[in-house]
């Protein structure tokens, strides 16, 4: 079955992952062969992003897929840093590559849709993110606002006076938006002096 199966039907029966991997081929074709996937790369079917992973050309390349595309190549990992706040539109908008954070080894991957970015944190920080449905394909996870600009600051050493902060050009009226209760829950998980002391210049920035 796997030799025999045509494109068509892999395609109608794949599409619905958005983007797919061996595993999910063969949870469908379970003797699948996989020097088709080389046989339709060369037909420009589909392409591939890294070993194992492949997304179909028809598929548009937009910011949700791309998300869902970082969750899906590093997992357990989830949207933050410069891509969740452009996405919150804290800053300006930041569309070079997708960036994430993870519990696995600091990574980037650079592939024919996208560049992706994943920054490691501890176990007990992976935390803070909601799951958004999507139309088609995977749901994506995302930092909350709150959790993803301490998720910067953290990994960020260098954000450490008010001149480096304001070059971030963070949008005033999205930062007095934020909860800083949860904000100061979720600090407190960090454990970390250094990013206390960048939370406070957050806070005089906004006063």
């Amino acid at each position: 079955m796997g030799n025999r199966i045509s494109y068509l039907q892999f395609h109608k029966n794949l599409l619905p992952f958005g983007i797919f991997s061996i595993k999910d081929i063969l949870k469908i074709y379970p003797d699948f062969d996989s020097r088709r996937l080389n046989e339709w790369k060369e037909k420009n079917y589909l392409s591939k992003l890294i070993k194992g992973w492949y997304i179909f050309n028809d598929i548009s390349i937009n910011e949700n897929s791309l998300y869902q595309a970082s969750n899906s190549l590093r997992s357990p990992s989830y949207i933050s840093l410069e891509s969740a706040l452009s996405f919150y539109h804290l800053i300006p908008e930041q569309a070079f590559i997708v960036t994430a954070v993870t519990t696995l080894k600091t990574m980037e991957y650079k592939t024919a849709k996208g560049n992706f970015s994943y920054k490691k944190i501890r176990q007990n920080l992976f935390f803070g993110y909601t799951i958004i449905p999507q139309p088609k394909g995977r749901p994506v996870l995302m930092a909350e606002l709150e959790k993803a600009l301490l998720d910067y600051l953290y990994l960020n050493p260098k954000i450490n006076n008010p001149n480096a902060l304001a070059s971030l050009r963070l949008n005033k009226e999205i930062l007095k938006s934020l909860d800083f209760k949860k904000m100061e829950i979720y600090l407190q998980k960090f454990d970390n002096k250094a990013l206390q002391n960048r939370y406070k210049l957050l806070k005089q920035l906004i006063v």
